[in-house]
């Protein structure tokens, strides 16, 4: 049996350790959509920002008891979800926008083969985002 969706897009939490750093990033730089702030019921309490994606659902999530930290480094720095992607048509704009605003370029915008170029930076609290562009 396979899962039955209830829409084609994924919703994404990200656990974070400062509401004010983040949001200038995914919201102020990134673009995305803020759609509300609402209590966190769970792990101690906490707010969640709730931001949109296209159809995706990005949670901001920052606790009251903030956790320990992920291991850093991106793909290569521990096992587990280390980055999520984006399909853009402006790589080159949403790089040099990133560069802009101080955001920590991960991976430099390059072909990794014919017709795709990519781009990952980091996010304020060392999470990985990548634009990926088909030509």
């Amino acid at each position: 049996m396979a899962v039955q969706l209830a829409k084609s897009a994924i919703d994404l939490g990200i656990v974070i350790t400062d509401s004010e750093k983040a949001l200038a990033f995914y919201v102020g730089v990134l673009g995305f959509e803020h759609q509300a702030d609402t209590p966190m019921p769970i792990g101690g309490g906490g707010t969640m920002h709730r931001l949109m994606c296209g159809d995706s659902m990005i949670k901001l999530v920052n606790l009251t008891n903030t956790p320990q930290a992920a291991a850093p480094g991106g793909i290569p720095g521990a096992t587990g979800m280390r980055y999520f992607t984006m399909q853009v048509t402006n790589l080159t704009e949403m790089m040099a926008a990133c560069a802009e605003a101080g955001v920590t370029i991960a991976v430099p915008e390059s072909e990794i083969r014919p017709g795709i170029s990519i781009g990952m930076v980091e996010d304020p609290d060392g999470n990985w985002v990548e634009f990926v562009q088909s030509s």
